[in-house]
């Protein structure tokens, strides 16, 4: 094989140069080899390719490209299909931008809906995040580019990523977390897998041999290269010896110095770094050879596509006495900033420069719908009555009004969390004022995540967008005005207070730790099985028409033990439209723990008005099994399970039970009673009598005591810390205006990530040209107590 070959005449130089990175976005190539460089560029709803000044925050410019749905709205459609025609386009972009990886898609669990990243993943369900993934990574593919998947593992909060310590059990670990990356790598093959930088129970992902090598490799058959986030490198010594082949951007020779000495003194293998070459040549050249067409792309079809999977993913809540669709001709108060400069796209590295846009009133003006725009409020925060004032007078004299309401760049971001469930208050307070001056009031919401909702009530509907991409306004007015026929569902639930959610009291509550005490209980499994009534559960979400079920069929095969499930679904109403149909399994009185359901099936099925079609699902034993710490297995309790056929978790229309063989399990006395019956939140020690050990210590960084795993915010009680601080901040203002301003939500961004990245990770990402041993005199320093030498004055 030509890559054995190419391996045979590289020197140990070269082979632990090539697996790190030569530029932020391009691997090395050596020319005397014939090994050329391949391009990763930041996605996962648009390729960032930048061809000037780089940066992983997506602060600099990029170049054009389609702004699709973010994963948080796609995942919307529960429509595999659309996942992979989304995939196939980003992989045309890709090409004509000659970029052979795309960094994406990002599958970690919605455990929270803090998570300032909750924009970029799929749902709270691992089965349904699998699966939209794997449809996503097979349309990328189908193009010679290789996917990304990321962010393995357990990267569920953004506060203090790049050092925080995921504590979980091993059910919940194998049951929840990890599900998603297995159902992506088994069904989409993806080419590259992303570790994460945080812990896992002690250990950082990019060392962890058990996660990269035993699970991804050993049991789910993952062939391709498995590469580090932006400055995820712990040690790199560690990270060869558990399978971790490419480190990005570099460290400039620093790891391959000490990689290199490992080597020569026999602490590390030669053939460990081989695997890796291996690995990474394999990718290199096929991806390489892939973009090697001159390939253009169709940024009109591409538009065209985003219009519709934007219309597909959208989500109707709420529509009191049928007000929506819009009658034709009727009067409009259009009210928000957010529908004339839309937020359609989340903050950070996956923000990119769209081809063009639509705002909802671009989309009003092609619907030519009769209407008059009223801002209502600043983009910045505060609120401003005579705005309010002005759209109230506005309503009074319209039919309807339509607000439009949502998180603004400053609410979430990547870097960091969000700090409460609420809405700007000025959108609040307008809402309020609206729904006093006119009754007929319809609110669009926009943002990447659940938000409190205490305005529900006085409205009369409620369409939820998410970010729905460049052409989100021409979908807004498709879906008013009955063009289209809202078929999205929620994939997270909508708690009616942050206070509800199972991990309320635990997230993010210490900075170097995250414990996971909830364990099972995420999302609709918590609230669902504690019978919390959420503001609207997951799998929700109303259309035009009606839906009935009929004709529960129930079969096993007798041979290999798989359950055919069946069921007629017909339209009822006056419209044509789509209906996810939703598979529950029900493990009922059982020795394990369980949550009351869990989610092992759907299907998105188009139905004309009065059409009846028949939707077929099929069972394996896997939507039977459950991990068993004590084993290290996966295990079937022999009984009966029931199935539901279910428009939503809380809304099952079909059920009945099938009997399964398997084990019989004795754990009842071995878990404390909360996790079989979760009323309230767990106590430390419950999760402590789960995990079988207590929970660690988190650190805590004290003067005397710095290390390099230390970041500049750690530092902050020492001279040296808050010296950096004030640099730090006063370097970063320069790229924006010379000023500090916390309020703008870049700044904020990048000053935040910027003083929690480690010691050991900053050079990596900063671009500043200081070496190891520099950063090592900075932390003798501030453990000694001192400040900064005092830099020469010129003159």
């Amino acid at each position: 094989m030509k890559y054995e070959e190419i391996l045979s005449k590289m020197t140990l130089e070269q082979k632990i140069a090539l697996c790190s990175g030569k530029s932020f976005w391009s691997t090395k190539d050596f020319a005397e080899l014939g090994i050329p460089s391949i391009s990763l560029n930041d996605g996962p709803h648009g390729p960032r390719k930048q061809n000037q000044k780089s940066d992983h925050l997506g602060i600099n410019s990029s170049v054009p490209a389609t702004c699709f749905p973010t994963a948080s709205a796609l995942a919307c459609s529960w429509d595999e299909a659309l996942a992979r025609e989304v995939g196939e386009a980003l992989g045309e972009e890709c090409l004509q931008e000659d970029t052979q990886v795309l960094l994406g898609p990002g599958v970690n669990i919605k455990r929270n809906p803090l998570c300032g990243r909750n924009f970029e993943y799929y749902s709270e369900d691992p089965y349904l995040a699998g699966k939209m993934a794997a449809g996503w990574i097979r349309g990328v593919q189908s193009k010679g580019v290789s996917a990304s998947l990321k962010h393995f593992a357990c990267n569920n909060a953004e506060n203090h990523r790049m050092v925080s310590d995921s504590i979980v059990d091993a059910r919940a670990l194998h049951e929840i977390y990890l599900k998603p990356f297995e159902i992506a790598v088994k069904e989409g093959k993806p080419g590259t897998v992303m570790c994460a930088y945080n812990r896992i129970n002690g250990t950082y992902c990019s060392d962890n041999q058990a996660l990269l090598t035993g699970m991804l490799r050993d049991e789910w058959g993952f062939d391709g290269a498995v590469m580090t986030d932006w400055g995820a490198m712990n040690d790199r010594v560690r990270a060869f010896e558990a399978g971790l082949d490419l480190e990005m951007p570099n460290s400039r020779g620093h790891f391959d110095q000490e990689v290199l000495a490992a080597v020569r003194a026999g602490k590390l293998s030669e053939e460990a770094i081989d695997r890796s070459v291996l690995r990474l040549l394999k990718l290199i050249f096929e991806t390489h050879e892939a973009c090697r067409t001159g390939y253009h792309y169709d940024a009109k079809a591409h538009h065209a596509l985003a219009h519709r999977a934007a219309a597909q993913s959208a989500m109707l809540l709420k529509n009191e006495r049928g007000l929506l669709p819009l009658k034709p001709g009727c009067r409009i108060a259009l009210v928000g900033a957010l529908a004339e400069t839309p937020r359609y796209q989340g903050a950070g590295s996956s923000r990119i420069q769209p081809t063009k846009l639509d705002s909802i009133v671009d989309g009003f003006r092609q619907a030519e719908l009769d209407f008059q725009y009223y801002e209502g409020y600043s983009l910045e925060d505060g609120t401003d009555e005579s705005r309010i004032a002005e759209a109230a007078a506005g309503a009074r004299k319209s039919e309807v009004v339509v607000a439009v309401i949502g998180l603004t760049d400053a609410y979430e971001s990547e870097g960091l969390d969000r700090e409460s469930m609420e809405l700007p208050p000025s959108h609040c307070r307008l809402v309020e004022q609206l729904a006093a001056a006119n009754s007929n009031l319809v609110v669009l919401l926009v943002g990447g995540s659940p938000v409190a909702m205490p305005w529900a009530e006085k409205a009369k509907a409620v369409l939820n967008l998410y970010l729905s991409g460049q052409a989100g306004g021409l979908a807004a007015a498709d879906l008013l005005t009955g063009k289209a026929n809202p078929c999205g569902k929620l994939v997270e639930t909508y708690p009616v207070q942050y206070q509800d959610a199972a991990s309320a009291e635990l997230f993010s509550q210490t900075p170097t730790q995250q414990v996971y005490a909830e364990s099972l209980y995420v999302g609709y499994r918590y609230y669902d099985t504690a019978q919390v009534q959420p503001q609207y559960p997951f799998g929700y979400g109303l259309s035009y028409t009606t839906f009935q079920y009929n004709h529960l069929q129930l079969d096993t095969d007798s041979a290999d033990g798989t359950v055919t499930v069946s069921c007629s679904v017909r339209n009822t109403g006056k419209r044509d439209g789509a209906e996810i149909v939703q598979l529950y399994v029900r493990a009922g009185d059982k020795s394990y723990y369980h949550p009351l359901q869990e989610l092992k099936g759907f299907q998105k099925v188009e139905l004309a008005c009065g059409e009846e079609k028949t939707v077929t699902f099929r069972l394996e034993d896997s939507a039977f099994a459950h991990y068993d710490a004590v084993q290290k297995a996966w295990v079937t309790e022999a009984g009966a399970y029931e199935i539901l056929v279910a428009a939503s978790s809380r809304d099952v229309r079909l059920h009945g039970t099938v009997q399964r063989t398997g084990s019989k399990l004795a754990q009842k006395d071995q878990v404390p009673a909360w996790y079989f019956c979760p009323v309230g939140k767990p106590t430390p020690a419950n999760f402590e009598a789960l995990l079988g050990h207590p929970i660690p210590q988190p650190v805590s960084w004290e003067p005397g005591h710095y290390t390099m795993e230390c970041s500049v915010y750690d530092l902050r009680d020492s001279l040296v810390g808050k010296q950096m601080l004030a640099s730090m901040e006063q370097q970063i203002a320069l790229g924006f205006g010379g000023k500090a301003d916390y309020g703008n939500p870049q700044f904020k961004m990048v000053m935040e990530t910027s003083a929690g990245t480690p010691f050991k990770n900053m050079s990596l990402l900063s671009g500043e040209q200081m070496s190891a041993e520099q950063l090592s005199g900075l932390l003798a320093l501030a453990n000694a107590g001192l400040p900064l030498p005092q830099q020469p004055q010129n003159g």
